[in-house]
């Protein structure tokens, strides 16, 4: 994993893995490492930082849930309409990118 190019794109990985649904850290840690075949692990001290600064700003909400398999609450967190609206404009900016980058290097545009 290149540390760099997963800070680029974190908030787009993390805003569309939340709109999948609700998840908690441990779920957003494997489903993005799921979705990407392994390619980003995230560790924690990558993540939280992450998904308090999204809250702050409003594109996603966490809540403390205890989960059907019991133990204590854990921190759930949801994509807001604000964020849905970011991930869309998030989403475009990358197609711009990488379509600007595929210009340059060749390959499917």
């Amino acid at each position: 994993m290149d540390a760099q190019q997963l800070k680029g794109h974190l908030d787009l990985l993390l805003l569309a893995t939340l709109e999948r649904g609700p998840r908690y850290g441990g779920q957003i840690i494997a489903d993005v490492q799921a979705s990407t075949g392994g390619y980003f692990s995230m560790r924690e001290g990558t993540l939280y930082p992450a998904l308090h600064r999204l809250e702050k700003q409003g594109f996603i909400h966490g809540e403390f849930q205890t989960l059907p398999r019991g133990g204590s609450p854990v921190k759930v967190y949801t994509l807001t309409p604000t964020g849905k609206t970011e991930l869309t404009a998030q989403r475009e900016k990358y197609d711009r990118f990488t379509r600007a980058v595929r210009g340059v290097i060749g390959g499917p545009a």
